[in-house]
């Protein structure tokens, strides 16, 4: 028996989170319990050539590589997004992504195709890691309290360092060349005016492969562009002014060109997820997230909106099968 997850009356939003969410096993609790979810995995591994849930579910080391977690991300997302939808009446009204998860929010919203969505972010992943020689760029994550995004930028400017995530109040990533992360945490510390290191302020380089969401993925947005604008007719727009931009930080409009214009943008801009949130919670009741981990949630904290996090069936079952 289904039972709808909103209460009267209540408008839903869901988002979803993107790479760095990737871990072995994920889904596969989905894929066990629902033929829809079996099918979505399925589908994935038809469309790209390559058996998806093996390497979702076992020990492939490929799974961190960003041609592969990519693809592998969205398709667990959009299993686990249909079987909640199917199982639970799930009908969110608003959706939104972190970086990569933008693309799983276009999907559950009916934007674009989940087969044209998966062939369109595997060679993104594939083109991100090619954008930079290995070794020669990187990124790090600035968490403090309540971060001042344009004192970061200016400490910043002369150091080949963007800032690629505006995550919450609290965490900011930057992005850029290897020598630029290494120098910026003494003058993010003199920008922000920190006097307690170990309370206040905390700066961790990250582990990726290249310098994502910064100018170093510049050379790669027109080539990133044909491969969209390949699929532009396929494009269903009714849907799309329910669904966030990272690089507006507002809804999405309903013109695909524009829609592409945004996502190419995105590969180099600046992600505006504090705007996503916020615009979200201004239409929605209720925010969930599902995915394979939840670091969504305590961004939605940290502008004391609560979100409800969903990373396995059996959180599934206790979020939506009474009713709440």
């Amino acid at each position: 028996m289904k039972n709808d997850v909103k209460t009267k009356d209540e408008t839903v939003a869901v988002v979803f989170p993107g790479q760095g969410s990737q871990r072995p096993g994920m889904g596969k609790d989905f894929y066990e319990n629902l033929e829809i979810s079996r099918k979505t995995y399925q589908e994935a591994s038809d469309v790209l050539g390559w058996d998806v849930a093996a390497m979702c579910f076992g020990e492939d080391e490929r799974l961190n590589m960003t041609e592969f977690a990519q693809p592998c991300i969205v398709a667990t997302e959009i299993a686990m997004f249909r079987g909640i939808q199917e199982s639970y009446g799930f009908t969110p009204q608003y959706f939104g992504g972190h970086s990569l998860g933008e693309y799983t929010g276009l999907v559950a919203a009916g934007v674009i195709p989940f087969s044209e969505a998966l062939q369109a972010v595997q060679t993104r992943g594939r083109m991100m890691q090619e954008a930079t020689p290995p070794g020669t760029g990187g990124m790090a994550a600035v968490i403090g309290d309540h971060l001042d995004v344009g004192k970061i930028r200016e400490s910043l400017a002369d150091l080949s360092v963007d800032v690629a995530n505006i995550n919450s109040e609290n965490q900011v990533v930057i992005s850029g060349a290897s020598k630029g992360i290494a120098a910026a945490e003494k003058r993010l510390i003199l920008a922000l005016g920190v006097t307690d290191t170990a309370n206040r302020f905390r700066f961790v380089p990250l582990n990726v492969s290249a310098p994502f969401h910064s100018r170093f993925m510049v050379t790669i947005r027109d080539a990133f562009s044909e491969v969209l604008t390949a699929i532009a007719a396929k494009l269903n727009t009714r849907n799309a002014n329910r669904v966030t931009s990272n690089y507006s930080g507002a809804f999405h409009t309903q013109n695909a060109a524009k829609i592409i214009e945004e996502l190419v943008a995105q590969l180099s801009s600046s992600v505006k997820w504090r705007d996503n949130m916020r615009v979200l919670a201004e239409k929605a009741d209720q925010i969930y997230e599902i995915g394979p981990n939840r670091p969504l949630k305590n961004f939605f904290a940290s502008i004391d909106v609560n979100c409800r996090s969903v990373t396995s069936f059996s959180a599934a079952r206790r979020t939506f099968a009474a009713g709440e």
